[in-house]
């Protein structure tokens, strides 16, 4: 059994914060500046956090590089941006001609959507990196999805199924690895399974609920999980190179990116609670933890961390990176911009969810610390 942890003080916890969130923010803003660099885009300024200026200095280039004093993000404002959102500022077309094509607003759309889709494919790419480190150290984790135990008495057990089964699909998808299978029942509690097996050479599909139990990590967290009770027949890592490694850490973003898409449908549907969603408190109490349960897990943290900032970037918000895709695309359909009084109101709808939202996740964090009884 593992032996129970305090949880870190709040100087580790605040230092693993800024070890997170300090570097994933300068590695998605910096996505956005090459990017802009590439296309001859001049960056006005390069900011980590916002707000009051703490200290900066200003390149060959004009760019002001700074450290701001609201830690929660960053940004990069471009030539022709009126603000840090990268709202455009009608000056732009005054400007002589060398200056104004070298705004932002001056770029072809394309160009424009690359810069602005930089950032999240940045955080995206990092976190492949650090999962294909993983595998070229350690090797890949090979687990076909055969039955090596089972449980008596659980859900596995009253459907039927047997040691030596090969299980072929799970909730109408296809199943590769053993864990295919730990990763859809777990992100399904008490919901229908549809298993299909094989067994002798042939088929068979059963009905089973998954069931659900609550894990409670090392420092009291706790998650809700579906479980049926079996166990694989064999476990192997198998050694890979560069090529390997890659291919496996991109098939790990992407389940990881699908357990998200997965978790914010349940939440929206009311099949999870809507107190299992985290803000900037809930991140720098995890930080904490899991730099004090050793460099690997807290360089594992920073890859799923990595993967949530490029994920939730890409969402259709407006403010977000997304949300200015998703304006672009009108205006590739359209052959013309939006106008500017629909930018306006897009502007102020996206600013009002993502303050509302993070207003909201805060106070669920603030509840769920342990002084509140959370």
């Amino acid at each position: 059994m593992t032996p129970a942890l305090h949880s870190p003080g709040l100087l580790i916890t605040l230092l693993a914060f800024v070890l997170v969130l300090g570097p994933l923010v300068f590695i998605h803003e910096l996505g956005h500046y090459l990017a802009g660099r590439l296309f001859g885009i001049k960056a006005d300024s390069f900011s980590i956090g916002f707000g009051k200026e703490l200290l900066g200095w200003t390149d060959k280039r004009g760019t002001r590089w700074k450290l701001s004093a609201l830690p929660l993000g960053g940004y990069v404002q471009f030539a022709g941006d009126m603000n840090a959102a990268g709202k455009a500022d009608p000056a732009w077309l005054s400007l002589p001609a060398e200056e104004r094509n070298r705004t932002f607003q001056a770029k072809p759309l394309w160009q424009r959507a690359l810069v602005v889709l930089a950032g999240p494919v940045t955080n995206l790419l990092l976190a492949v990196l650090i999962l294909a480190g993983f595998n070229l150290a350690y090797g890949k984790m090979v687990v076909p999805p055969v039955i090596g135990a089972i449980q008596a008495g659980s859900v596995a057990d009253k459907a039927g199924l047997k040691v030596g089964d090969r299980i072929v699909s799970l909730r109408g998808s296809g199943v590769d690895s053993f864990l295919d299978v730990r990763l859809q029942v777990s992100q399904h509690p008490g919901e229908p399974l549809d298993v299909v097996i094989e067994r002798a050479g042939a088929r068979l599909a059963l009905p089973m609920e998954a069931g659900t139990k609550v894990l409670r990590d090392r420092f009291g967290n706790e998650q809700k999980i579906g479980f049926v009770g079996i166990g694989p027949a064999s476990v192997e890592r198998v050694a890979v190179g560069p090529v390997g490694a890659t291919a496996a850490a991109v098939g790990q973003t992407r389940d990881i990116i699908g357990m998200m898409v997965t978790g914010i449908g349940q939440i929206l549907t009311g099949k999870r609670e809507v107190r299992e969603l985290g803000g900037p408190i809930k991140i720098a109490k995890y930080s904490g933890e899991q730099l004090a349960s050793g460099w690997e897990a807290f360089v594992f943290f920073i890859a799923m961390i990595s993967i949530n900032l490029g994920f939730i970037n890409l969402l259709p918000i407006p403010v977000l990176d997304g949300g200015h895709l998703a304006l672009y695309a009108a205006e590739a359909v359209r052959r013309r911009p939006v106008s500017q009084r629909g930018q306006e109101w897009a502007f102020r709808t996206g600013l009002a969810l993502v303050l509302g939202l993070m207003l909201f996740v805060t106070l669920n964090d603030v509840a769920s610390l342990g002084f509140f009884g959370g």
